[in-house]
């Protein structure tokens, strides 16, 4: 049989009407990046469940990435959520926690009551000298933060933080650690949410400040860096170190103060995890375009076999559609339109579409997709946690018909 000519995967283009050259130059130099960097790094670390290195952090930096959303004018590049999500795209291409590691700087832990101080550490955070965990859910309160527990109490110029807090990732090698916690219980009549308060919890990396313990929980896939349960006993917090919001973002509803503050971060984070979820599913599909061309059984290509060659179609047209859809809603976003239902959506429709993808992506490989010698298995693993982050599938389904129909 003569030799093929070999088909090579072609990376998606920005098109119309999302396209400028400048989002397209920023798109280039992170697929390089992520191809001859973050790969490379990903295959030799991941089996190990180990951390990314600090040197690829600073390589980061050094891009300007984890300011992507800072303003100029404090130091950041001064774009929106649309090119922070382009980005996270191509990195999660590579590793779903190299994607994710760009959340943690965009001014988290910058919303402090001094203005000044705000300042000095957004130009810290777009530096990527700023890098920071979040610790919002506990044992009992992950998709009803309203139900959290960890209280706050005051003590002249201090809180004194007692508690327990989970899911909270790079907690131990960030320089702060945030912390939802509840300064009083709601009055008769006030949402279940009124109490609840961002603290800033400073830190050395690589250490928990005094009153704070760590435990890795051993996760099956998002690797990178570490997850942990926290314990607060006396965590002590001076009231400069008190918060008006969370997650950083520098939108308009940025000084909204409080509770109140986290749903436009929410929605950033949606559109922001479907961009990741989409790097995951395209990362599947070019293993398998690949693989398809490589593997032969009965004396031809596999990807010659009608059956597997509609599978690779179908997964191409469910990558491009995800992709589209967070293109859009990330545009509403930077627009100043809130969008929740269209970010409940879109990280409904990416992720689910993640997990079917990297699935089909490991039917297509066979026996080799179950083995630790192919890609695909990271996929599969990594895929399948963007269901459950920033809000679980359910979740979404909820906030989306709660807009559609009477509450129950």
């Amino acid at each position: 049989m003569a030799k093929r000519e070999r088909m090579e995967p072609t990376p998606p283009e920005l098109l119309s009407p999302w396209r400028t050259e400048a989002r397209a130059r920023l798109q280039a130099e992170a697929r390089d990046f992520a191809r001859d960097v973050v790969m490379p790094l990903a295959d030799a670390l991941d089996p190990q469940k180990a951390e990314m290195p600090r040197s690829l952090i600073d390589q980061m930096a050094a891009k300007g990435w984890f300011g992507i959303t800072i303003p100029a004018e404090q130091g950041g590049l001064g774009h929106g959520v649309f090119e922070y999500c382009l980005v996270s795209e191509e990195l999660a291409r590579a590793w779903l926690s190299v994607g994710s590691i760009l959340a943690r700087g965009q001014g988290l832990g910058t919303q402090t009551l001094d203005p000044e101080r705000r300042k000095a550490l957004l130009e810290k955070s777009a530096k990527g000298q700023w890098i920071g965990g979040i610790a919002l859910s506990e044992p009992t309160a992950g998709s009803d933060l309203a139900g959290v527990q960890t209280r706050a109490v005051r003590e002249g110029d201090t809180w004194v933080l007692t508690g327990t807090k989970r899911w909270a990732g790079f907690a131990k090698a960030a320089d702060f650690v945030e912390v939802l916690a509840r300064t009083r219980d709601p009055e008769p009549g006030e949402p279940r949410s009124a109490g609840l308060e961002p603290f800033l919890v400073v830190k050395e990396p690589g250490t928990f400040p005094p009153g704070m313990t760590g435990r890795v929980i051993d996760k099956i896939g998002y690797h990178g860096f570490l997850t942990f349960e926290l314990d607060l006993d006396g965590v002590r917090v001076p009231e400069t170190d008190r918060l008006t919001g969370l997650y950083g973002d520098q939108g308009a509803d940025a000084d909204s103060g409080g509770f109140a503050s986290v749903q436009r971060g929410l929605n950033i984070a949606r559109v922001h995890t479907a961009a990741r979820a989409v790097g995951v599913a395209q990362a599947a599909l070019e293993d398998c375009q690949a693989y398809l061309q490589e593997r032969e059984q009965f004396g031809h290509p596999i990807g010659d076999f009608q059956a597997l060659r509609f599978a690779l179609a179908d997964m191409a047209a469910d990558v491009a559609q995800a992709r589209a859809f967070w293109n859009q809603v990330a545009h509403l976003l930077d627009a100043g339109e809130p969008a929740e239902s269209e970010s409940a959506m879109v990280k409904l429709v990416a992720t689910e579409m993640a997990v079917r993808v990297t699935n089909q992506a490991m039917q297509l490989h066979g026996g080799n997709g179950y083995t630790t010698e192919r890609r695909v298995e990271r996929y599969w693993r990594d895929a399948r946690l963007t269901t459950i982050f920033e809000g679980t599938s359910e979740i979404q389904r909820r906030i989306i018909s709660d807009r559609m129909l009477p509450k129950p």
